[in-house]
């Protein structure tokens, strides 16, 4: 990418002249851009502070629409990076908020600190970009980070590798300790390299220990494995010992005081089953020699990937009791741990784990992981099925989690939800028993039977997707489109692996909103109207409009405004009311509906600010802007002149409005009435004619000799180029935005405090604020919502085949199928422009007997009758927060509480709480229906 002349010399690496903030903006986004052309392992990324490149994003003026960096935000956040706001320059670089020792010493001893979210907390910026943000601005400290190559087969993606893996080293010889920091993808041969160089030891005679949880789990040999694919974790102890004999032991079956190990065989299985329930080698690896990917795979991995899974299996198959094994926390993966054991406890997946599937692994799939995913979870299943295991430490299957979905890998939050998506897909594709799937035609169905276009597309499904997963946990999906224009209907019928249903809210608020005239019509009225707490902009609109009394052929534009400045505009009905925060101030705009689509003007108001004995006199905002629209995209300076008096004309003092106009009442202007009347104050008829010359000569005179000072501006209100009358505005926006110069004048003809004392959204009065009562919603609820007709998103317009046009069509999704295995997301997070949310509203769901026959369109005479086996829960807010999860032993007919290591029973009535994220039932038969008795169909119960 080729960077524009920023307009200033270098010598000696020094500028002569300083940049302009749009220069500086150019330059930085030119080398992002060109840094996206050249990703490579090893390209070396900087760290920044998130708080201060905002301040320099919105110094250079950087908008929304067109950020430097995707920056997120949160409600602890006030950094929240919306358009318009004008900020100084930023001071010199500050990067010791995100690290953990300050600013002071080397930069190899710089820790980030652990929690840190990219983009909320920090970004990273090219080499490049960051020397020239420490050319113009100085500071730091540098935390430079390089940048890694993640993934396998076709799934690679590069990543920057913020935190490198930290390695706690215990030297035998002496009990002494050491920090050690390498990549995750270093080579044991570097790490060996730094650890003899370390101690002073000659690499011959070192013998590095993986001493996890400090046992020996195996010896970690001086080779080209990487770090990452010898499972080592972040924190976690390796072991130095000396070689003293030639004949030293590689492997061994105790840990450093003798005691056997208990938590990972360090022998290869030798029974007669593999992992997959297949036949083995006599080297513990499956028959098929197919199934040898690659090295390092988990069909040919080590011994500290290979479980004895025969044990487990005849474990379970004795009668002892699996099932309750806790998983440890290997950094920020309790959603991990909390999606595992729902998935572990679903009984068709147990049942099938535990037998031999090795036949149905699909190595050939380029979907999938080479069956790598389905062997780490099958092997994970045993271990947790097996009997006397307390605690799992999953660090294999989080290796490969890693590196097929780089996505979750790293140590921060992730969604259990998320993980789940991808984990019942993956397996799906590792276990599909369709090696070639066959090319199928769509048809165009033309008024068949849904039923038999239905048919016909699950049997098409079905050729291509065939797996335990498809059998279990997929259901069918009929979406209809309606075309608005032309009254097109699509009709199609999709397969769902879970229902994700949002939470219908019933908590109003309160919200006041000013209401201006965009014709200049009436005066600014506040109105303070109830909306749904998580609603959108259009229903704040809907509640105006009713308040109001807004006429058919006019609409609303909302939008916020600070520094007396429009900040943003919500044109998006969809938008979330919960961007919108208490102390904010919000108006909206009554237009004609004819003037929609056309450009808008936006009058920024001005007066004399007091002089400074350093700065002088100057212009300062005030007020609220105004707004119309334009009848021609290029306006003259007397057509932009003509709008601002039009907006002004109901700010006129009342004893020159006499004159001006016959009749204003309450902000409203009346028309005139056309005929003279004898006795109008007193008047005579020629009174009243004189009157009317009057008036027509002011109006004259506000056309023609008009003496309000207008100013053209630019997008960031920086600049002021005066309006003449016969000039012509052009501008590629659809917002022309002009200062207006208050004078002694306009002081004199308006009256500007109907501008001013904008009310906030919401005044918070007082301190205590009587506690409400917990919101509560039905599955029932949320489930009604999501099934009904609404119309896509303006971003997710359809294209209608008879219009031949995309349109903003009406859907409507129907459950044609449910699963065996039905599994249902709530939708507590949501996500706006400017913000992210999570709704702790409680959900009452059933426990027993979910019938949800009613909903299903397909009457085929299937029960559709659930029952309630395990729960992922999320605690705390966003970003962070803790999952857990609960869970039923079938058997047992008892639930427990699985929080990472600990497992606990738990009782029944205590497992509906408002932190159920995602809800797993289990379908029971028709006959069990009969002997349970009633369900559960338009109400909750346990």
């Amino acid at each position: 990418m080729t960077i524009a002349d920023s307009g200033y010399s270098m010598e000696n690496g020094e500028c002569c002249l300083p940049c302009t903030p749009q220069e500086e903006k150019q330059i930085v986004k030119g080398l992002m851009g060109e840094a996206e052309l050249h990703l490579k392992e090893g390209n070396l990324y900087y760290v920044v502070s998130a708080r201060w490149f905002t301040k320099w994003e919105r110094y250079v003026g950087q908008g929304s629409d067109d950020p430097v960096v995707d920056m997120q935000s949160s409600d602890s956040q006030d950094l929240v990076d919306l358009p318009g706001r004008i900020t100084d320059r930023p001071g010199p670089i500050n990067n010791s908020d995100i690290v953990e020792n300050g600013s002071d010493g080397e930069n190899d001893d710089l820790e980030l600190s652990r929690t840190l979210l990219e983009g909320r907390d920090y970004v990273l910026v090219p080499q490049k970009v960051w020397e020239k943000l420490v050319q113009w601005y100085t500071g730091g400290p540098a935390l430079p980070r390089k940048m890694i190559s993640q993934g396998v087969f076709n799934k690679k993606q590069f990543n920057v590798e913020v935190y490198p893996l930290r390695l706690k080293l215990i030297d035998s010889r002496d009990d002494s300790e050491f920090t050690i920091r390498l990549s995750k993808k270093a080579s044991l041969h570097e790490l060996y390299g730094r650890v003899c160089a370390l101690r002073g030891t000659e690499r011959e005679k070192a013998v590095i220990w993986d001493y996890f949880n400090k046992y020996k789990q195996s010896r970690l040999v001086d080779s080209s494995r990487t770090l990452e694919e010898s499972n080592l974790q972040m924190d976690q102890e390796i072991l130095l010992e000396m070689q003293v004999h030639e004949s030293y032991p590689s492997l061994s079956g105790q840990d450093s005081t003798g005691n056997e190990l208990a938590l990972v065989a360090l022998e290869p299985s030798r029974t007669s089953l593999s992992i997959a329930g297949g036949p083995t080698l006599s080297n513990g690896h499956p028959g098929t020699s197919s199934l040898n990917t690659r090295p390092g795979s988990a069909l040919n991995s080590g011994p500290t990937d290979i479980d004895d899974g025969f044990g487990a299996y005849s474990a379970v198959r004795r009668g002892e009791r699996g099932g309750l094994a806790g998983l440890q926390n290997m950094g920020n993966t309790c959603f991990m741990n909390s999606a595992l054991q729902c998935l572990v406890h679903t009984p068709p997946l147990v049942e099938y784990f535990l037998q031999d599937y090795s036949d149905e692994i699909n190595t050939e799939n380029p979907l999938g992981m080479h069956g790598e995913l389905a062997l780490a979870f099958g092997e994970l299943l045993r271990k947790l099925w097996s009997s006397g295991h307390n605690t799992i430490a999953p660090r294999a299957f989080k290796g490969k989690l890693a590196l097929f979905a780089p996505q979750f890998s790293g140590y921060n939050q992730h969604d259990s939800q998320e993980l789940l998506a991808f984990l019942l897909d993956g397996l799906h594709e590792d276990l599909n028993r369709v090696k070639h799937k066959p090319y199928i035609e769509m048809k165009d169905w033309g008024g068949c039977p849904d039923k038999e276009v239905a048919e016909e597309c699950w049997r098409n499904h079905k050729a291509r997707n065939d797996s335990i997963i498809v059998d279990v946990c997929q259901g069918q999906y009929k979406s209809t489109l309606v075309c608005p224009v032309c009254s097109k209907i699509s009709i199609t019928f999709d397969p769902f692996m879970y229902l994700s249903l949002p939470l219908p809210s019933t908590v109003t608020r309160s919200m006041t909103v000013t209401v201006f005239y965009g014709d200049g019509s009436g005066l600014p009225m506040p109105y303070t109207v109830s909306v749904l707490k998580n609603g959108h902009c259009r229903d704040l609109i809907q509640a105006l409009s009713a308040a109001c009394c807004l006429r058919s052929d006019e609409s609303f534009l909302l939008a916020e405004v600070y520094d007396h400045r429009i900040y943003r505009l919500f044109e998006n009905p969809f938008e979330s009311l919960t961007c919108i925060k208490d102390e904010e101030h919000i108006v909206a705009y009554r237009f004609s509906q004819e003037g929609t689509g056309k450009k808008k003007l936006e009058i920024v108001h001005q007066e004399k600010s007091a002089p400074d004995l350093l700065k002088g006199g100057g212009w300062k905002n005030f007020g609220v802007p105004l707004l119309a629209y334009l009848e021609d995209d290029s306006p003259s300076g007397a057509d932009i002149e003509l709008a601002a008096s039009r907006l002004l004309s109901p700010l006129r003092k009342a004893c020159l409005s006499s004159v001006a106009h016959n009749g204003k009442e309450n902000g409203v202007l009346s028309e005139a009435n056309g005929e003279a009347s004898n006795s109008c104050n007193g008047q005579s008829e020629s009174g009243s004619q004189s009157m009317d010359k009057i008036e027509l000569e002011s109006e004259d005179t506000l056309t023609q000799n008009l003496s309000l000072q207008l100013f053209l501006t630019d997008d960031r209100y920086s600049s002021r180029k005066p309006i003449f009358k016969d000039s012509v505005v052009r501008s590629g926006r659809d917002r022309i935005k002009i200062f207006l110069d208050w004078t002694d004048t306009e002081h004199k003809l308006y009256d500007p405090s109907y501008l001013k004392d904008l009310p906030v959204v919401y005044n918070k009065s007082g301190f205590s604020a009587k506690k409400t009562r917990q919101e509560a919603v039905s599955l029932f609820s949320c489930l009604g919502a999501f099934l009904n007709e609404e119309p896509l998103g303006p971003d997710d317009m359809w294209y209608c085949p008879g219009c031949k046009e995309h349109r903003q069509a009406t859907k409507k999704l129907d459950l044609w199928t449910l699963p065996q295995i039905l599994v249902i997301h709530l939708k507590r997070f949501s996500y706006s422009r400017y913000l992210k949310n999570k709704l702790d509203i409680f959900v009452d769901f059933p426990i027993h007997n979910l019938d949800l026959s009613k909903f299903v369109k397909q009457k085929d005479g299937r029960s559709y009758v659930y029952e309630l086996y395990a729960i992922s829960n999320h605690y705390g807010g966003l970003g962070g927060g803790h999952y857990t999860a609960f869970a039923k032993l079938i058997d047992d007919n008892r639930w427990y509480n699985f929080d990472d290591s600990y497992v606990s029973p738990v009782n029944e009535a205590d497992i509906r709480t408002s932190a159920a994220y995602v809800l797993f039932y289990g379908r029971i038969e028709s006959e069990m229906n009969v002997a349970a008795g009633g369900t559960s169909q338009d109400h909750t119960g346990s």
